[in-house]
Formats: C-alpha cells, sequence, structure tokens
C-alpha cells in the first residue's frame, strides 16, 4: 500500500503532501461516493492485453478522485502528476522518450520514492498540458514494466497539440458525473431494492407502490442535482438544494472559464453563446437546435457556429441526437446531419442554467415544464450513459418519436411523455409501419398495453439494460 501522511486526521498520500488543500478539499466533498469506474479499472489493470490508458471526461466528474481510490488499494506505489497545477513537471517528458530516461527524470521529482516494476502506477493528471505525455503512451505500453494512466478535461479541445497519437497503444475508457444507479449509492438505498427494481423491469412486472414513490422522488432530486460528483456530495453533507445550485453554478462558471482560456479567439463568444442557449433551445415546442436562436442572427448557420458547437462536445459538455431519415438499422446510416437537438450531458448543470423556481416545479413532480425540456434531457443523459447514440424521428407535421435506439442490434422507438398526454399516435403509427418495438417513459408504474407498447417509469431508462 502507498505511505500515507496523516493530516488534520484525514489521511493523505504522500505524493500529495505539497498539496495537502487541494488533496483534502477533493477528499471530503466526494469521500462517500462510489464509482462503477473502479470496477472498470480493476479490470484493466488485471487484462492480458494492458496499455496505456487514457480517462476522458468532462471538468470535475471525478476522474482524479476515482484514480486516486483506485490507485491507494491496487499498487504500491502511486505517483501523481498534475500538469495544470505545475507545469513544471512536462520537463520529465522533454527529450529522449525512452522509458529509462523519462524514469529517471521523474525521479529527480520524487527522489525518495521506489519505482517498483509491476506495481507502480503514474497517474499524468491533465495530460492535455502536456502533449509529450501523451507522446510517450506508446513507448510505456511497449515496456510493460509501469502502469500508465492519464487524464484531461480538454483532451477533444486540445488534440491538435499531440503530435504523435499513441495509436494501437492505449486503452479509453469514458467518465461522466454519476449515473442514477451511482447516485442511489450516495444515497445509501439499499442494494437489494435497486435489484428488486431491475428485476421488475426485467419482467415487466408492477414495481411495489412503497417502493416506486421512494424511487421517484430521488429522481426527482437527482434531475435537479444532477451526478456532478461535488454537487451529490454537498447535497449529501447538507440536505440543501439551495447550496447544490451555488455548486452548479460554479461549475457553470467554470466551464464560460476554459472557454475563454482555451477557444480560439474567433471562437470565444460564439462557444459562450452556444452553450448559453441550450436551455432555451431545448425549451421550445420545437426543440431542434436552431443557428439563428443563438443570438437571434437570422442569417446564422452550421459556417457560423458549427465549430463552435464542436468545441462544446470535445469538451464533454454536450452531445448530439440526430434526425433520421427512418427510425431503421443501421440508424448512424440513416442520421440527418443537418438537423439535430443538443443536450446537456449533467440535467442538473442545464437545471441551474433556467430561470428561478424551476426546482420547486421539479420537486413537486413536474418534469414537464419548459416544453419537457428537463424531462427529454434526463433520459438522453441516461441513454448516454449507458453508451447508446442518440437519435430522434421527425416526419414534419405528421409525427415525431423523441429518441430511437440500437439495443442488441434492433431499432427501438422511445417517447417520453406526461402524466396527463398518454397518447401514442405518433408511437402506434412507427411500431406499425417500421415493424419495430415500442417503449414509453411516464409517470406511472410498469405494464404493457394492448398494443404491446412497454410503459416504464421515467428513472428506467437509466436501466435500459434490463429492459
Amino acid at each position: 500500500m502507498p505511505k500515507f501522511l496523516r493530516k488534520n486526521g484525514i489521511f493523505v498520500p504522500k505524493f500529495l503532501r505539497k498539496n495537502v488543500s487541494i488533496y483534502l478539499m477533493n477528499t471530503i466533498w466526494m469521500i462517500m461516493l462510489r464509482r462503477k469506474i473502479i470496477d472498470r479499472l480493476i479490470e484493466w489493470k488485471n487484462g492480458p492485453d494492458k496499455k496505456s490508458l487514457l480517462i476522458r471526461g468532462a471538468r470535475q466528474v471525478g476522474k482524479t478522485f476515482a484514480v486516486n481510490e483506485f490507485a491507494k488499494n491496487n499498487y504500491g506505489t502511486y505517483v501523481y502528476l498534475n500538469f495544470e497545477e505545475d507545469p513544471e513537471l512536462t520537463t520529465i517528458f522533454s527529450g529522449s522518450r525512452s522509458v529509462d530516461t523519462i524514469m529517471r527524470n521523474m525521479s529527480a521529482y520524487f527522489p525518495h520514492t521506489k519505482f517498483v516494476p509491476g506495481d507502480t502506477l503514474i497517474f499524468l493528471d491533465e495530460i492535455q498540458n502536456c502533449p509529450n505525455a501523451r507522446v510517450a503512451f506508446k513507448f510505456f505500453t511497449i515496456d510493460g514494466r509501469y502502469d500508465i494512466i492519464g487524464s484531461g478535461s480538454l483532451l477533444g479541445v486540445r488534440y491538435k497539440e499531440v503530435s504523435s497519437y499513441p495509436v494501437g497503444y492505449e486503452d479509453l475508457m469514458d467518465l461522466n458525473s454519476l449515473d442514477f444507479e451511482e447516485f442511489l449509492w450516495a444515497m445509501d438505498l439499499k442494494p437489494d431494492i435497486i435489484q428488486y427494481v431491475r428485476e421488475c423491469l426485467k419482467e415487466r412486472k408492477e414495481i411495489d407502490q412503497s417502493i416506486l414513490s421512494r424511487l421517484n422522488e430521488y429522481f426527482r432530486w437527482y434531475t435537479i442535482i444532477g451526478g456532478m460528483p461535488k454537487a451529490v456530495s454537498v447535497f449529501k453533507e447538507a440536505n440543501h438544494f439551495g447550496k447544490v445550485l451555488t455548486v452548479q453554478k460554479q461549475i457553470v462558471n467554470g466551464y464560460l472559464d476554459d472557454i475563454t482560456k482555451y477557444a480560439t479567439d474567433v471562437d470565444k463568444n460564439k462557444v459562450r453563446a452556444s452553450f448559453k442557449s441550450i436551455p432555451s433551445q431545448l425549451s421550445k415546442k420545437n426543440k431542434k437546435f436552431v443557428y439563428a436562436d443563438i443570438e437571434g442572427r437570422k442569417d446564422s448557420r452550421y459556417d457560423t457556429y458549427g465549430s463552435s458547437l464542436s468545441w462544446l462536445y470535445d469538451a464533454g459538455i454536450i452531445d448530439f441526437c440526430y434526425n433520421l431519415n427512418e427510425p431503421v438499422i443501421p440508424l448512424l446510416a440513416n442520421r440527418k446531419q443537418n438537423i439535430f437537438k443538443i443536450y446537456l450531458k449533467d440535467t442538473g448543470l442545464m437545471v441551474s442554467m433556467m430561470e428561478n423556481g424551476l426546482g420547486i416545479s421539479l420537486l413537486n413532480d413536474d418534469l414537464f415544464v419548459n416544453e419537457g425540456a428537463i424531462a427529454e434531457n434526463i433520459v438522453a443523459e441516461m441513454l448516454r450513459k449507458n453508451d447508446y447514440e442518440l437519435n430522434y424521428f421527425e416526419r414534419k407535421g405528421t409525427l415525431e418519436i423523441d429518441f430511437v435506439i440500437n439495443k442488441d442490434g434492433k431499432a427501438i422507438a422511445l417517447e417520453v411523455k406526461s402524466g396527463n398526454n398518454r397518447r401514442a399516435k405518433s408511437l402506434d403509427v412507427v411500431m406499425k409501419d417500421y415493424k419495430i418495438k415500442g417503449m414509453m417513459f411516464e409517470n406511472t408504474n410498469v405494464y404493457v398495453d394492448e398494443k404491446g407498447i412497454e410503459h416504464f417509469p421515467i428513472f428506467a431508462a437509466a436501466f435500459i439494460e434490463d429492459l
């Protein structure tokens, strides 16, 4: 186990003793959160063809915390380098790319650390600030003596700075904010209750009403709080939505600061305007993203804002949902690349960007305020966190299906409906015309109607693999 330093009653890794305050801050607000990525990291460590690992994700989704937790329980030696906090560390990867040279350079910064082959993890945080470190992945993979994990918040944005990608020599993992199940773990919901709900969804049988009510309440909280680890931890500690909102606004402001810092001078204002327009774009009855609605310029088009949207996507902040020519496999080949919706990756952050008082409506079980923007975004978020590509199907003036996904090689049409709007005309037509399965997510229990439409509570989209 790595050596630790005790500070104010909390054990701090020795490698972070120069940055104790930062480590303590991160540990305090995420200390109780269980993340699924830990199990994936263990599988990576024990895999037969292990490569250097790159973890991608937006700022503050918990990448550093997850790797720290994984390292302290799985390695005897753990070295942490943060290229944003200490730019001088980039000199370790200057010059020769041989592993022996890099490790010799590293020993100058960590003179008391014993680098044990087979039992050492080196974590390169904010690796986008040291392109040479990313290039070195290839040589560490070939060498095989030391495990390497790199992580960064703006890898997609700053990809041009890497002279040579280590294609074939790195594994990739994406980390998002907490999914709904991880949120339930944070709220200390017993595992047997979650397993019971999973079984009900899988077998298409009603969930006990008391459990359903409890899950619906947690889901309303999740919709408001989102899955950002700091927001979840603050809520668990303080039980106060106002303090959560303060955290969320800090994160949103951090995104805006990144835009100012890293976007090109030509794009800065356009990226900021595009980001700020997303809640209002989703609050329209027709949720299609319209360039002219970003800043009210009727002549706006892809040439004006396309690179700005790409920046937000590459930064891990948004997801695209494309309209389909037809809801048939292969879905990607049927996409209309110029017609799409945009969802934020964390619904809690979107709620924080909308008007005051929205949280009260959500707590009162009105997920369909703002033309259903919140309900659609949270379902989109849950689908993406299960690795499903986002598509929708609209035939102008006749029908619209909120989401169409490829599940096990078959197209499935998904509708998100309010409690007092259970008409499913579009779903009926699509199921009949295209011979595909239809699911409806609404304020209901689990059942299958006479037309074969499968009905689920909205939170069930988080367990789409069980459906």
